[in-house]
């Protein structure tokens, strides 16, 4: 359907669809027989001005061009509103009517399984992702600075409209993360901006907006008011509706659709950053019933509630996207690389280790066994120095990256330590510091075990294993881990514990 024309007097409905009338803060929806009609409002919001004819005409041809995207069959065409006089006085938005059983909010609210229509959402979104604009002016709002100013922006206006179910100090942690991510990962930004993965998308894609029909979902009603809200990392957009799902209860749906869009993408999609999309996506829903209790003039009920139910499902992913480093040291037999290697599984972390480093630095195949005398061959004062030097530079890297990072290492030299206190302090990744202990008998006990698989283990005896432990410099920051007197599965549990304090 192209440009019509009808009377402001109305249209007679279709079918047995029945008349309805929906109205939002900008428009009002007519819905009659299989046909839905969109008029704006002349009202001036602020970051939106209807006010003129002119305006109104251009948003309803925009909204058509942009919603046809991914809806054509739904977006069928404006028509002229003329008065008794014959002049124009407004335009409507011509859509198609969506059955309202089959909206995606009304079936995961009723407990329908929603897996087939979500993979095909994702599916279709992925396909839309990669063609959509790009270019230098969309690229800017995927970059920190951008992503810093929206953050900043959705806190301010939660605390300029406060309810009574959120503490000043839930807002003060959400907004530290948040910014401890942005700040810290620049170069992970960046590389999403090289990679094209910033693009003009669909901005606002929530579970009341998609229908699950017969011959595959429709997203409808994408953020059209304002560009720059709608240029955004592709993960964000698609964050966007499972921060919805667990919004309304259905956690696991909006994990299997980000599954799904990342498989149907062809591209990984670092999981810290997913956590902080989702996040975000929460905190700036919070914003929106926080300023929708203020307008009510209800800072406590539904609206309130709400602000708190997001605030807490934006919290939670900031704490599971937060990029950490942590530093596992002890001496030989201590039980440091079982417990790295147990850490790194458990929070999804990239694992470092000084054994393989130093052997790779010297050319060396990192499972090969080079024993040699305290102080020499590979081990000598300078090779240790450029071994840490090596874990610390890779392990900015990949902090900057969205990558948590565990390092399996003695730490014996204090000045080492310090050295990978300063990596965290640049890359905004809080320093954790575990140092693994054992009594005497079973430290002696693994080293004298290890003459069994020495091309499983690193090349200290029990002789250097005695040489190193006296000359360790004491390790106060650290958090000792005993690992001799429990089960593995208990010790990294407790570990677990203490990097969550």
């Amino acid at each position: 359907m192209g440009t019509g024309q009808v009377s402001a007097a109305g249209t007679s409905g279709r079918g047995g669809w029945g008349a309805d009338v929906r109205e939002t803060h900008s428009a009002v929806v007519v819905l009659l027989g299989d046909r839905a009609y969109k008029v704006k409002k002349p009202v001036d919001l602020g970051f939106l001005d209807f006010t003129t004819l002119e305006s109104r005409t251009a948003a309803i041809s925009r909204e058509l061009r942009l919603n046809r995207r991914t809806a054509p069959d739904v977006y069928l065409g404006t028509l002229e509103v003329r008065d008794a006089g014959g002049t124009v006085c407004d335009h409507l938005l011509v859509m198609r009517r969506m059955p309202e059983d089959r909206r995606l909010a009304t079936l995961v609210r009723a407990g329908v399984d929603v897996t087939v229509p979500l993979r095909q959402l994702a599916r279709d979104l992925a396909a839309f992702h990669s063609t959509a604009r790009t270019g230098a002016a969309v690229d800017a709002c995927g970059s920190p600075e951008a992503l810093r100013g929206r953050w900043v922006d959705n806190l301010r206006g939660l605390r300029q409209h406060p309810v009574d179910t959120v503490p000043p100090q839930l807002l003060d942690q959400v907004e530290q993360l948040a910014l401890e991510f942005v700040e810290g990962r620049a170069p992970l930004l960046q590389s999403r901006i090289d990679a094209g993965l910033v693009r003009d998308g669909h901005g606002d894609l929530l579970a009341d907006d998609v229908f699950c029909l017969e011959d595959g979902p429709r997203a409808l009603d994408c953020l059209d008011f304002a560009d720059e809200l709608r240029w955004m990392d592709v993960l964000d957009d698609a964050a966007c509706l499972a921060t919805d799902l667990e919004r309304l209860g259905d956690p696991r749906a909006g994990e299997r659709f980000l599954h799904d869009y990342e498989e149907f993408s062809g591209r990984r999609q670092p999981p810290a950053l997913r956590h902080h999309y989702t996040a975000y996506r929460a905190v700036m829903r919070a914003k929106v019933a926080a300023i929708r209790a203020g307008a009510h003039g209800l800072p406590s009920g539904p609206d309130a509630d709400e602000v708190r139910q997001l605030l807490d499902i934006g919290l939670a992913h900031l704490l599971q996207g937060r990029v950490r480093l942590v530093l596992v040291g002890g001496g030989p037999g201590s039980g440091k690389s079982t417990l790295s290697s147990g850490l790194a599984d458990r929070l999804g972390a990239v694992l470092m280790a000084s054994d393989p480093e130093r052997k790779a630095l010297m050319g060396l195949d990192p499972t090969s066994h080079a024993p040699a005398a305290f102080g020499q061959g590979i081990y000598t004062r300078e090779a240790t120095a450029r071994t840490y030097a090596s874990l610390a530079d890779r392990a900015a890297a990949l902090l900057g990256l969205g990558e948590t990072v565990v390092v399996d290492a003695s730490f014996s030299d204090a000045a080492e330590r310090a050295a990978f206190r300063q990596v965290g302090v640049t890359a905004h990744a809080p320093v954790a510091e575990l140092a693994c202990t054992a009594p005497r008998e079973v430290l002696e006990a693994r080293l004298l075990r290890r003459a069994d698989v020495p091309d499983r283990h690193g090349d200290a005896d029990l002789a250097i294993g005695r040489r190193l432990a006296a000359q360790a410099a004491p390790w106060p920051e650290a958090v000792v881990v005993p690992t001799g007197e429990t089960t593995k599965a208990a010790t990294l549990d407790a570990a677990l514990r203490q990097l969550d304090r």
